[in-house]
């Protein structure tokens, strides 16, 4: 933001002081040869003339040489503003045509006073050039003294009218500048905090960036655990079984690795180009955890059935496929470590969230064991510090979802998942 453009400024706030400064001294030498060219048809007016312009002129000099302490010496300019009007108003009594130079009272007295000295001044002075516009003193009539009281009253309500509009503007003015002043310090600040809010955003890219490539490692790392992982443990798996079988019901086990192989490669394609899983490509989600546990019965030879409860709905991409590897997770779990002769899964849609249940009869553990250090943990115990359960519950609570485990020794195990359903946008 740009800061806030200058004022145009014109011709006579340019040259106002200037012209202020020369005004008084020029009036006084053009009144003072008004005078001289007039016919006083007295020495003593024409003398009295000359020696009140000389002191008229000395006190102007006086008072612009003390320019630097009008406004911290306001007693001596107040002496010597007093002393120039006292010899305008001899000349003007003496010869009316210094009326000329008379007003220039005025311009002091608006210049350097205020308050009291300053109405004070302007009064006076208008009594003075009333006085030279009324060609001296009232003679003594009634006529003559309403007269003159009346052009001083003109003159007073005039000089003051244009003295309170004059300093009506000039504090209006004085309080435009301010108002700039504080405009542009604070166009100076926003800019300051624009910088800084940029250099936060920079600041802020830098670290989305950091999440964003560490949510896609754990992503990554999920799918290469949940694909090719748990597909070569099954295949090690078949192949010892099939090592300890004999040749007749070997073939059947080399036969499953294979398999195994096979999905699992295919698997890791899809993991890599980011497409979902291969279970859901061609089938809806309780379709696809069917196939899924059907397939991994015939694999383990554990008994496994999938139900579901409520009305199936297509669910958003991310949530599927985060419950699709959830249940892949939990039997590949059942198979290593819980010994189970039955497991049933359970997929319930309901009106806010979706929900899948994994129990197995197997021979349980105790949940606290889950938290204890690798080297104290009985190692036919399901750790859930290990990447398998771990990625399961990142994975559903990145979705907002959660990840719960239950169990007790020889009673089986449940591992109940709840995501808050959301359909897929058109």
């Amino acid at each position: 933001m740009s800061s806030t453009p200058d004022r145009q400024v014109s011709w006579w706030e340019q040259h106002e002081e200037h012209v202020l400064d020369l005004l008084p001294p020029v009036l006084l030498v053009l009144s003072t040869a008004g005078a001289i060219g007039i016919d006083h048809g007295s020495r003593t007016k024409l003398l009295i003339d000359l020696a009140g312009s000389g002191g008229a002129m000395l006190t102007i000099a006086l008072i612009m040489g003390l320019r630097a302490v009008w406004y911290t010496r306001s007693r001596v300019i107040l002496s010597l503003a007093a002393l120039l009007t006292v010899i305008t108003a001899v000349l003007v009594v003496n010869d009316p045509i210094y009326g000329f130079f008379s007003w220039t009272g005025y311009v002091w007295f608006n210049r350097i006073f205020d308050g009291v000295p300053r109405y004070a001044g302007i009064a006076v002075t208008a009594a003075i050039t009333g006085t030279s516009q009324h060609g001296g003193l009232p003679s003594g009539s009634a006529g003559s003294t309403v007269a003159w009281l009346a052009i001083v009253l003109v003159n007073l309500a005039i000089a003051i009218g244009f003295s309170y509009a004059e300093r009506t503007q000039s504090e209006g003015l004085d309080r435009r500048e301010h108002m700039i002043d504080e405009l542009t310090e604070a166009n100076a600040r926003l800019e300051g905090l624009l910088a800084e809010n940029a250099g936060l955003h920079t600041q802020l890219l830098a670290q989305a960036r950091e999440a964003g490539v560490q949510h896609e490692r754990q992503r990554m790392a999920g799918e290469i655990h949940d694909t090719i992982a748990q597909g070569l443990v099954g295949i090690i798996r078949q192949l010892e079984a099939a090592d300890r079988t004999d040749e007749s019901n070997s073939q059947r086990h080399i036969d499953a690795a294979v398999a195994l192989a096979r999905d699992s490669l295919n698997e890791a394609r899809r993991s890599v180009h980011e497409l979902a899983p291969a279970a859901l490509e061609h089938a809806h989600l309780p379709d696809a955890i069917a196939q899924v546990t059907e397939r991994w019965s015939k694999l383990s030879g554990i008994e496994a059935s999938a139900r579901t409860t409520g009305r199936a709905v297509p669910m958003r991409p991310e949530i599927e496929v985060a419950l699709l590897r959830t249940a892949q997770e939990a039997l590949a779990n059942v198979a290593r470590h819980a010994q189970a002769g039955e497991v049933v899964l359970t997929l319930s849609y309901m009106d806010d969230e979706v929900t899948l249940d994994v129990h197995d009869d197997g021979i349980g553990f105790n949940p606290d064991s889950l938290q204890s250090p690798p080297a104290s943990r009985d190692p036919t115990t399901p750790p859930e510090g290990g990447f398998g359960l771990r990625a399961m519950r990142q994975r559903i609570e990145a979705l907002s979802g959660t990840l719960q485990v239950e169990s007790r020794l020889g009673d089986g195990t449940t591992i109940a998942t709840a995501i808050p359903s959301i359909r897929p946008t058109a």
